[in-house]
């Protein structure tokens, strides 16, 4: 695997404000009885499921060869099964509903991610993307950084009063911390697909280079 060092703004952006997020406590952000928090959790699942739709158009993955076909499907479905992870697989719209069909609900989001590894060409373009993709690292580890520290704010870990001052704000710091590992997930994702596109472009351009040359040696010849 190569390692791309590219800083990207967006990461460098993202990274100064994970300095400033534990502040946000000390400065007594109101948090409108949870307006705040739920406004911060609608945005980050419009983002997730708006980064699915941008990646299938962008790769348009039926159209590209076997093997990346399944794999940007593959990628679709996971911000598809984040989404539904981020809306609590549609809990949060429709509170009063037994919770047994959003577990029901749930299987579907994540059936697609799980079923698809039994595809041997998605196994395989897996391994060679391991092997040959420059790989962001960077943006993995600012979303990798941004996965840590979210768990850590939510689930009360050792390193949790580093990043959160005041329990009152616990949800928003969480949330807050969020936004690196989503960013950070697109940005690895984009950099990739930006790769990719170009691999699929010569293969379509090499064919019919060669076809122009056939069909011009034909002239030619006669």
């Amino acid at each position: 695997m190569l390692i791309s060092k590219k800083l990207t703004s967006p990461t460098i952006g993202l990274v100064v404000l994970c300095f400033f997020i534990p502040f946000l406590a000390n400065s007594h952000v109101p948090l409108m009885d949870g307006f705040v928090v739920l406004s911060i959790e609608n945005i980050q699942a419009l983002m997730l499921l708006s980064f699915a739709v941008y990646s299938y158009y962008y790769m348009r993955p039926l159209d590209c060869p076997e093997g990346k076909k399944q794999f940007w499907l593959w990628a679709v479905f996971w911000w598809i099964l984040l989404f539904g992870r981020s809306i609590s697989w549609g809990r949060d719209f429709f509170p009063d509903v037994p919770h047994i069909y959003f577990r029901i609900l749930s299987i579907f989001f994540i059936a697609p991610v799980v079923l698809m590894l039994f595809s041997k060409k998605l196994r395989e373009e897996i391994t060679h993307k391991f092997k040959t993709i420059s790989f962001p690292i960077f943006s993995f580890l600012l979303a990798v950084i941004g996965l840590i520290i979210s768990d850590a704010v939510e689930h009360s870990r050792m390193i949790a009063p580093l990043f959160l001052h005041d329990l009152a704000y616990k949800d928003l710091i969480e949330e807050m911390y969020e936004f690196p590992v989503i960013w950070g997930l697109f940005e690895v994702t984009y950099l990739l697909m930006k790769q990719d596109k170009k691999i699929v472009k010569q293969a379509i351009l090499v064919p019919q280079e060669a076809e122009s040359d056939e069909l011009s040696d034909y002239k030619n010849a006669h």
